[in-house]
């Protein structure tokens, strides 16, 4: 029997490249995607997780379970942390995107948390926190937060997001073991940043997918 995963977006830019990772690796999953960008743009109004954000996601789990999700993918690092309530009243599994790539990054004792958005940097550099006392590790942890990066983003000149977002990853480079990307649109970036830091980069798409493909097989 087929197996459903449904894809929780509070944006548009990631479903694609996530449509793709999802068919080399579930090529025989039903794929159900749920997007809705009024989410991350009240977060990043807010500056966090306001609670009308946090109540649409849930309902959004909640629709996900209704669909007939095997299991909810969760894709956004900036609401993540919704997911630890959520996850006690769905009856799906949520996988967050990004909860692998932190598990992987504290094998490293200096930790850069590469973001162009303070709403996803904090509770990325909380859930590799969480990560490192759950595997019993003490790290250190870098902020890497590449400021402008993001409204140029928006503005229409990717470019001089690269630009910002390579500059912070150099400036930081020095003071890391290895480098997270919060965001998962960022993992475009991932070959570069390796080129020009010389340092292990972590994003976090592939592995959360992979995350999902292990769920999927245990059931």
């Amino acid at each position: 029997m087929m197996k459903t995963v449904v894809a929780v977006y509070t944006g548009q830019g990631l479903a694609d490249p996530l449509k793709a990772v999802f068919k080399e690796l579930l090529p025989d999953c039903r794929l159900v995607n749920i997007i809705d960008d009024s989410l991350i743009g009240d977060v990043v109004q807010s500056g966090h997780v306001p609670p009308g954000v946090a109540r649409r996601l849930i309902q959004y789990f909640h629709h996900g379970e209704e669909i007939g999700a095997d299991v909810i993918l969760n894709t956004c690092s900036s609401v993540g942390e919704v997911v630890d309530d959520a996850r006690r009243l769905i009856g799906v599994p949520i996988v967050k995107i990004d909860e692998s790539m932190a598990a992987a990054a504290v094998s490293y004792e200096r930790i850069a948390v590469l973001a162009t958005l303070p709403s996803t940097l904090a509770p990325t550099m909380r859930l590799v926190q969480k990560q490192a006392e759950a595997a019993g590790r003490q790290v250190t942890l870098v902020n890497g937060l590449a400021e402008g990066a993001f409204d140029a983003l928006v503005g229409g000149k990717p470019e001089e997001h690269d630009r910002i977002l390579l500059e912070t990853a150099k400036r930081i480079a020095d003071a890391a073991d290895v480098l997270v990307l919060a965001q998962g649109s960022m993992a475009r970036m991932e070959q570069k940043l390796k080129e020009i830091t010389g340092k292990p980069v972590l994003s976090s798409p592939r592995m959360g997918i992979e995350a999902v493909k292990a769920l999927l097989e245990k059931a």
